[in-house]
Formats: structure tokens, sequence, C-alpha cells
């Protein structure tokens, strides 16, 4: 249905409840599923029209749906049971039983033997679980509240709760003005018409005045009679998209040398370009990753000499690649984490947070305690804890061993991750900070303690400085200083400021580094990584508390401070000009507290205030909306996002955390709600026993738990049935398991490789063509938004799968529940490599695709095409054969600089701006199959053909290593054939990938572990990929099997047979396998398998199993608990205010 029909249903339903036709408004809204009338919807609950209720509920969604529908129908199903077992109507009762709840009973035999087993009670009440079970009344309001909280986070529902906005009797208005222009077109216009139908047009039958002056339409009043007052749908407020982000004009960028101290409300731009630059150079305010809102070419309208007189001149601008009625630019407050999923128990008042970069679901906590722990909160498990303690008080300062021998309190003021995820830091209440190294099973190493600050250590960060990793720290000493991050060495100190240093906020631009500081005297200064002091000194809105943060593209500033009367001030500042750009209103006149704040999505701001979070979007100034995160914050509650915005972590008053998400941020949840870090659990752990049948029936906590954690809502009387309980109570329920943890033998004994070989037990999707053929695919990939696949045959065809937003699909994302279509533009054209009058099925293909999807380049054996992914066009072509390009891959730091492996074992780095290559690498044999660069290490990995790896800096394009991979057992050496590599999130791990072997090898291509074809995966590998979070590894092999593998050991996990995602039909017929294995940008249980036939299939778990197996037993045994720090009272007196 188009939008415009949507539309008007809506109009319709507004005229009907208007007119008093509540019944039939409610089958409408019923029969075409566009609005979830909730009020509608509780009337009946609570009345106990269950027929109604479900019937309702059937015109938005089935049992079988999701999670979400499936407990949805569940808690309406058993309240109307106990219902009739409470009236004493046992033959109700049974039949409810049989006809309504028996279908839950293949998900979850026990608990329906269990809600069976209360017909032979005189009283259900007699349960314990259900012994506080009220009157029916009560039971129907509690039940309502879940059922709301479950509909709202039902994605089946998503913008089906509001009506949208409209002024009243609007299908009457439409009319009217209808009317009137047919009254104005009439030959014989008479004044005061008389309309007498709506079924034809209207026309005056009676000649009009007698000068032949059309007469005036109506001026005032309806033509078909008044309109009544607004019916019973209630408004709400706008929903319109909002618009794109704009970027500052970058036409001044001197002002930092121009800093004039006496003007107030200023502070630091983007980088002090000025002092390195003539103030004209535009160029530093580039950032390597253009934002999508910046101005580039309309590639749907510019030819191939338009475009390269602008790469000749400029950078290639990139367009954002969507679905033309979704730009990716555009939001709306649903994008917002705004739900409340989780809640968890710290133990102490948390003092900071901050999301794992890669790993979206681990959270970083420091507390008033001095510990510090490490969460995922999508299993709730606290994986890590570390209490504080001195390392070596030794080496200790004696102002810090006498600080300690006064009072042994301390408090985390600032803990946080370096980018790539791999460190944490932690800044302590007097003098120390501590640096840790973190591995992903959740193990912590002690790294660094440095005795960095006389005082309190205020502030931390991380920063490249030198392309080397540092660690930034400000105190109560009025000092800045920089230390290596490997070594702990001191690299420098910056003095200036007279006060304390309360925030540092360190950037860059291009080659540019600064860090900006904050003082609680209100001052800001910025300073480039040299002795010659601060650039700038200025005045920060509320002259006390202040931090500094920027947009995630680097794009724009913004700073959020309290003054010492409590006026809090959130502004963006022009950076041009070094002032306040715009200041954001809706805080509180007194702020209880420092208020804190953050960005997200380059498009919205949150800060904690009045005992909520409170949002802007960052174009407008006003207050976009507010959340209370259903209760329990503090005044200035701290927060934080994760890197895509999907959850936002928020402290509460009881020494807690609570995790509120958007529709992708609990799906994120949901998919990781029963994962668990294997082999870190400890001695003194329990095992959870028997799921009671509490969590489906009545009140009580549950067995144990490996920490404590407090109850999303405690103050429930009967909590539904818990999410994942109709699903994982199955496969939880043991006979009489022993509060005890496995040893390693038994952990292999009980341990069983998941074995996937019939299609129920996954979802497959084979993607639609509209043309058969038999042209294998030869490389496959995601875009990076995760909307789209593309592919690559050997026929040197490209074609690309879009998935649209849908009710079923909101996000967009790719899936294999969903058709997406085969997408073609309007002009009709194939995407076709050149290949030179060669055989493109002998050529090794290449492809690569731009940070933002606008642009692929491809090759299939002859020269290098540039495509618009919107137009299909080709828009330049370049590296003419021979030699033929074999492997492409983007420089990570310029869009414009291009790695490209060649056929006679040569590197060509390529820039695209000004056509000419820059440098020639040789050290292979054979040619080139892989490339992959590391931004973190600053180098290149190549391999080849020769089975050779090989490391090249990124600065001199030097070679810095090489080695031929190992040759497993029984295979003769030296090999030879494709070898691929691929560097994990951590950017210092490297996955190769060879027919006879995947292996990970370090920074140092030392291989630290291996895995060669064996056992139940026999064949020879024909590709693999690193899952996005980089847990994972999936390996297609030469039998058509797909392997499932733990990222960090290399143990199999699950293996996925041929007969599990494609027909019997076709695998009949003759050897089919997976040639390429692609990996979704976001789910990491996704993946895409391009075939040897020409096929492409999207397969993901089954709804049941949502991720591929269980983690295998590891070698290492079990690490003991890490005891927790009793709390402690911080009486410790600082001139800095707590953070």
């Amino acid at each position: 249905m188009s939008s415009l029909s949507r539309e008007l249903v809506f109009l319709i339903l507004q005229f009907l409840d208007e007119e008093k036709f509540k019944d039939t408004v409610h089958k409408l809204e019923q029969e075409s599923g566009f609005y979830f009338n909730m009020k509608y919807f509780e009337d009946q609950v609570q009345a106990g029209e269950w027929d109604e209720v479900e019937r309702y509920l059937g015109g938005f969604t089935k049992v079988e749906d999701n999670r979400y529908s499936m407990k949805i129908f569940f808690e309406i199903r058993k309240q109307k049971y106990l219902e009739a077992l409470d009236r004493h109507d046992r033959a109700k009762a049974v039949e409810i039983l049989v006809k309504d709840l028996k279908v839950f009973a293949s998900f979850n035999e026990e608990l329906f033997k269990e809600i069976t087993q209360l017909l032979t009670l005189e009283n259900f009440r007699q349960n314990e679980q259900l012994s506080k079970y009220g009157d029916t009344k009560s039971a129907r309001n509690i039940m309502l509240m879940e059922l709301k909280k479950l509909i709202e986070a039902n994605p089946l529902f998503r913008d089906k709760l509001t009506f949208p906005p409209f002024k009243a009797s609007r299908l009457r208005t439409l009319i009217n003005q209808s009317l009137n222009w047919q009254h104005q077109l009439c030959k014989n216009p008479r004044p005061n018409p008389d309309i007498k139908t709506l079924f034809t047009d209207h026309s005056c039958a009676a000649p009009g005045p007698a000068n032949g002056a059309r007469a005036p339409p109506p001026a005032n009043g309806p033509l078909v009679g008044p309109i009544p007052k607004s019916g019973g749908f209630p408004p709400i407020g706008a929903h319109s998209p909002f618009q794109p982000v704009v970027s500052p004009s970058p036409s001044a960028i001197g002002w930092m040398t121009n800093a004039n101290p006496s003007l107030p409300h200023a502070a630091v731009a983007q980088g002090p370009a000025g002092l390195v630059q003539p103030p004209s150079t535009a160029a530093f305010l580039k950032h390597p990753r253009t934002p999508t809102s910046a101005p580039g070419i309309d590639y749907q309208s510019a030819d191939s000499e338009l475009l390269m007189k602008r790469m000749r001149v400029g950078q290639l601008d990139e367009v954002p690649f969507s679905g033309a009625s979704h730009p990716s630019n555009i939001y709306s407050q649903d994008d917002l984490p705004k739900t409340v999923v989780r809640t968890l128990n710290q133990g102490s008042n948390v003092m900071s947070l901050d999301f794992h970069p890669v790993q979206q679901t681990i959270l970083l906590v420091g507390t008033n305690v001095g510990d510090i722990g490490i969460w995922e909160v999508g299993s709730r498990e606290r994986i890590a804890h570390k209490p504080f303690k001195v390392w070596d008080i030794g080496s200790c300062s004696l102002p810090l061993q006498a600080s300690l021998m006064k009072d042994a309190t301390i408090s985390v003021n600032r803990c946080l991750w370096s980018p790539d995820g791999s460190i944490l830091g932690v800044a302590f209440s007097k003098h120390i900070v501590q640096t840790y190294a973190f591995i992903p099973n959740g193990e912590l190493r002690h790294q660094l303690e440095i005795d960095a600050h006389v005082g309190g250590v205020n502030d931390i960060a991380f920063s490249h400085p030198n392309k080397s990793l540092s660690v930034i720290t400000c105190g109560d000493d009025k000092t800045i200083k920089v230390w290596d991050a490997t070594t702990g060495q001191k690299q420098y100190m910056f003095e200036g400021h007279e006060a304390p240093v309360y925030s540092v906020c360190p950037h860059s631009k291009e080659s540019i580094q600064f860090i900006f500081s904050t003082a609680i005297d209100g001052k800001i200064k910025a300073w480039l990584y040299d002795c010659l002091g601060s650039r700038v000194d200025y005045d920060a809105p509320g002259h006390w508390c202040t931090t500094m943060a920027y947009s995630a593209d680097g794009t724009r500033l913004f700073s959020c401070g309290t003054s010492k009367d409590g006026d809090s001030h959130l502004v963006e500042w022009n950076e041009a000009e070094g002032s306040v750009k715009r200041t954001y209103s809706g805080f509180r006149k007194r702020s209880l507290g420092v208020v804190q704040f953050d960005t997200t999505r380059n498009h919205f701001l949150a800060a904690g205030d009045e005992f909520m979070i409170k949002f802007w979007d960052m174009d407008n100034t006003n207050i976009l909306t507010t959340a209370d995160g259903d209760g329990g914050l503090p005044a200035s509650p701290r927060l934080r996002f994760n890197r895509e915005g999907s959850l936002l972590a928020v402290t509460t008053n009881d020494n807690g955390i609570k995790i509120l998400a958007n529709t992708d941020g609990q799906r994120l949840v949901r998919m990781l709600e029963s994962r668990s870090f294997e082999g870190s659990r400890g001695p003194s752990q329990q095992v959870n026993t028997k799921p009671p049948i509490v969590n489906a029936l009545g009140a009580a906590s549950n067995a144990s738990s490996p920490l404590p954690v407090t109850s999303e809502r405690p103050d429930r009387i009967l909590p539904a049935v818990s999410m994942s309980s109709l699903t994982a109570m199955e496969s939880s329920r043991t006979a009489d398991v022993k509060p005890r943890i496995l040893d390693d033998s038994d952990k292999i004994k009980t341990w069983k490789l998941a074995d996937i070989v019939d299609a129920g037990h996954l979802k497959a999707l084979r993607l639609p063509e509209s043309v058969t053929t038999a042209n294998k695919v030869v490389r496959l990939l995601y875009t990076n938004s995760g909307f789209a696949v593309l592919s690559l045959g050997s026929n040197a065809i490209h074609k690309l799968w879009k998935w649209q937003r849908t009710e079923r699909n909101p996000s967009g994302k790719s899936t294999a529940s969903i058709v997406p279509q085969l997408w073609q533009p309007s002009n009709g054209i194939l995407m076709t490599n050149d290949t030179s009058d060669g055989n493109p099925e002998e050529a090794t293909a290449c492809i690569a695709l731009s940070k933002n999807d606008s642009y692929v380049m491809s090759a299939s054996g002859g020269k290098v095409s540039l495509f618009n992914m919107m137009t299909f066009k080709v828009m330049t072509t370049f590296m003419s054969p021979p030699p033929a390009a074999t492997f492409l891959a983007f420089h990570p730091q310029d869009n414009n600089i291009i790695a490209i492996g060649m056929e006679d074992s040569t590197i060509q780095i390529y820039n695209v701006r000004v056509d000419e290559v820059k440098s020639k690498l040789k050290g292979h044999q054979k040619k080139i199959t892989g490339l992959a660069f590391s931004q973190t290490l600053n180098v290149l990995v190549s391999s080849g053909a020769d089975a050779q790896l090989c490391v090249w800096s990124i600065d001199g394009w030097e070679k810095k290593k090489s080695r031929f991979i190992q040759a497993p057992a029984g295979r003769t050496a030296p090999l030879a054939g494709e070898t691929r590599v691929q560097f994990h999130n951590d950017q210092a791990h490297l996955l190769v990938v060879h027919e006879s072997q995947l292996a990970i090898y370090d920074s140092k291509l030392e291989c630290l572990r291996s895995w060669s074809p064996r056992d139940a995966l026999p064949a020879p590998i024909s590709s693999a990929i690193y899952s996005c979070d980089g847990m994972l590894v999936y390996a297609g092999f030469c039998d058509g099997a797909v392997g499932v593998f733990e990222a960090e050991s290399l143990r199999l996990r699950c293996r996925i047979a041929l007969s599990a995602y494609i027909s019997p039909a076709i695998s009949s017929g003759g050897t089919v396998c997976p040639t390429v294995v692609a990996a979704h940008p976001s789910e990491p249980n996704q993946i895409a398998l391009g075939m040897s036939d020409g096929a492409v299939y999207v397969v993901e778990p089954s709804d049941v199993e949502t991720k591929w197996g269980s983690a295998p037993p590891q070698d290492n045994g079990t690490h003991p608990p890490i005891p927790s720090n009793p709390a402690l009272s911080n009486n410790q007196a600082s001139d800095t205010p707590a953070r």
C-alpha cells in the first residue's frame, strides 16, 4: 500500500472516531494493522474480553513471529487460565490448557507441565510462586503493565503506537477544499451553492450573474457542514524527519593564533592550524572520513569528465548510498535509547562509565571506592572486577605514601578505553594512573602504574601524537602530562593553568595533533605537542567545571559545564571564530551537581539533569525529549552512549547502572542475552539449578547468580516469564544439577559440537536473481551500512541486493527472514567490469567499497573501474593491464589512496586524485592475493599466491618483515596458492587464510595458533572471515560445509552442512560449495555465502538459537574469583569538585 493510501486510512480512522463509529474504528485498526490503539487494548484486557484481545492483536502479530509476540500471547492465555481456575471452572481451564497453552509446550515442556499441575490443587495459590496472586482486577493490571512494555519493545509494533499528528476533521477539510476548487471551475458559479452529493463532481446548474463575473468561493464555513471538535485520537508531537547535520564552514581557521584573552565565552577550535599553515588553508579542516552531510558531487548526474576534473582538483567526495526513500542521515526520536533493558548492581557509587569501542555491550565502570568493573550488559555478567591496590608502593613518591598512610580511601575520577579497546586507563583521586591490557575473555593484565600528579588525577585520555599510543592526564597540580602508553615514560608536561585542571580533550586534524584542557576557574587552553605553552586562554560558560567533546565524525565541538551557583551550560562552538555558536536550553535553574553529557550519531546530545536524561537535536537548541529511566536516577546522573548510539548507560541512586536501549540496542542485547564468557568462572560461583516456575507464574528470586544483579522492576509483584525463559529454560534444564563447577574433563565430556544438517535449525535465504547463471561468485561483501549485499561473478558482472524498510523490517538491515530486491537503476544498465578482451573466468577479480557505500572499485582482469553505486555508471577507469590488478584496499586515512595488488607480484600505491602511482612495493614472487591495513600499527600487510606475508610501513612504504606461512603436518613445503589476510578489530592480530589452514598471527608475524582441515571438516578451505565483533571466524569449505570457530582459540564451535542451507535438488545436482564468505557489519551471527553455482545465500541462526553453537572448553582451566573491595566512605578533601 502506498504512503498516501496509508495516510488515507488514518484520515478515515479519525473521521469514524469523530462520528462515534467506535466498533468500526477498531475493526479498521485491526484489519489495516497501521495503528495499535493501546487505550482500546487496555480496556479490553481489564474487561477480560480475551477473544477480542487476541483478535485485535492478531491484526499486528502472531504467536510465532518473535519472542516478544510469543510472550505477549503466553501472558494473556496464562491469565485467562488462572482466572478459570479461580472461578473453579475446571472444564474451562482444561479447554484453555489444551487449546491455548499447549502451543507453548514445544518451546518449554517443563513449564507446560508445571502449569498443568495447577489443576490438581484446590486453590492454585497453594503453589508457592502464586501465593501472592491477588484478585482478578489487580492481576490484570499487573499483567497489563508487562504487556505494554513488551508491545513497546516489539519491533513489529514500531511506528504503530502513536497516531500521526494532524488537525481535527482533516478529511472534511480536504473535501471542502476539493468542493471549493470544483466550484471555482464551474462555468456558471453561483454564490452560496447548494451541495447535495459527493458522489459526483459539483457543478452549478443555474446561470451566473448578468455581467458574467465569476462568484467568489465561500470564504467562511465548510461546504459539507460544521467541523466538530477534536476526536478521540490524542495529538502528539511532530514526527517529521530531522534535517541533516550541516558541517561548520571551513572558511576561517586562524582564530587560535589571534586569541583575544578578553573575549568572553570563547573556546578552542578544532585545531591550531594557523600556527602551522596560513589561515587560508582549508585542507586542514578536511577529516579523513568525510561526513555524509558534506557537500559532494551529485553522482547521479555527474559524468566521468566532471568527476575526473574534481578528482584532479581535490578530495574525492562521498555521497551517502541508501534507499531513495530512506536517506541514511535522517533520524527520529525512535533512534534514541530510552527503554530500560538492564539494571546492574555495581555495589558502590559509580563515578565513571565507558563502553568498549568495538564490543559494544561491554561496559567499563569505576567507583568511589577505587574499584573498577567490566560488565557484559547483554548477559548481565560482571566479567572482571579489580579493587584498588597500589601495585608497587616502594616506587611511589613520598607525598603519595604519606597521603595513603593518612587516609586510605581513594576514588576513581575517570576510566576509559583506548581507541581500539585493547587497553583501559584509570585516573584516581590520589596521584595515580593505572592502565590494564584487556583480554577478550575478560582478563585484565597489569600494564602501567604512574605516579602522575600531586593530588588528584582528574581526567585521562588516549591519543596518537607520534603515531604511537600515548596517555594524557591532568590533575590538581594544575598541569597536563603526556606519557608513553607502553613504557610509562613522560613525553610532555604543559603548565599554564592557574587552577586544578578538570578535563582534557585530545583531537587531531590530519597531521595536526592538539589537546584542549579546562580548569575549575573556567579557563580553556589549547596545546600542541611542544614546549611553547598554551595557544589560547578563553573563558568557558559558567566559569567552573567544564568538559569538552567532539561529535563522532570530528566536525562539531561541544562543551558542557556547571557554575558554582548551579547554572549549567551546554553549547556548540563556532570553530572558525572561537565563539559560542549555539546554546542549548532546558536545564533547571540550580543543577544539583556537575552536569555530565555525551554525543551520539553525529546528531544527538544527552545530559543528566533533574533526575532524568535530557536529549537535544544538535541543530535545535530546545529539548527534543527526556527519559527518566523508570525512576531511581540521581539529580545529575552520569551517562555514556555506546559507539553506535543504540545503548545508553546511566548511573542510579542505589549504586547501580541502568542500560537504556533503542530498537537496535534491544535486538543487540537480546542476541547476547544468554552469552557468557567461558573459562572465566571461579570455583565459588554456583551453577543455576533447575529454573523454578517463578519466572512464569509468580514472584521469587532466581536460584543463584554469579554476581548480585538487581531486578529490572523490583516493584512488580508478579513478574512475567523472562524474555528468554520460553526457550532458554529448555536448554538450561537438567536433572538435579549440582551447585559445583565442572572440571576440565567434565567440560570435555559435556560439550558437544553443534552440527547443523537440517534446514529447520537455521534461517537461510537464497537471494533472488532475474536470470540464473552458472558463473561462480568470486567476490562478495556487505555494504558498510548492512542494508545491502554486493557480489561479483566470474563473468565480471556485479549484483546488488537491497533490503527495504518495511513494517516487518523497520531497520532496513539485511536479514534471512525477508527477501530483498535485486536492485537495478532505472537506466537498466549492469555494473560490468572491463575485461580487455581477456577471459574474466580465468582472471583474479578484486573489489573494494568506499566507507559510506557511495562508490565501488572493481576489476576482473582488465582496467580498474570506479562505479557509482546509485547509477551503476562507470565514473572512470585506470590501471590498464598488463599487469592486471588482483587485490584492492583503501588507505584507512585517505580515501584517495589505494593499495593495488598486481598480477606481477608488485603492490602499487596509487593516488586517485592525481592519477599517479606514488610507490611500487616489491617483495613477493607470485601475484598478490590479499592486503590489509592496520591504522594502529601503521602498517600494510600483504599476502600472495606464494604463501608469503609481508609487512610494509605506511609512512615510507619500506618492507619491515616477511615470512612464509608454515605448512601443516602432512603437507609438503613450501606452500603455494591464494592466501588472504584480515586484521582483527584490535588492529593487532591477523587472520591468515590458506586452503590448508586458518592461522592467527601477531604484529611481529609470529604464528600464535593455527587450525587445518580435519575430522568434521576435512575439505580444503575456500574462504574465511572474522565476524563483525571479532569473536568468531567463519570459514567456507570446498565440500559445501561452513565452519564457525572461536576467534581467539580457533576451536570449532559449529559446523553447518551444505544440506542445511540449500535445497536437496541443488545439492544433488553436483558439487556446490561456498567460494566466498562475507560477514555482516553489525550482526555478528549473520553471514552471506557466494556459491560456485552463482547463487548467494544469507544465513543466520534460527529464532530459537540466536547464536551458532556454544563455545568449546578452554585448555587453561578457570581463573580464581577476584574479591570485591569493601565499601569505604570517601572523605578525602580536594580542590576539585567530584566529577
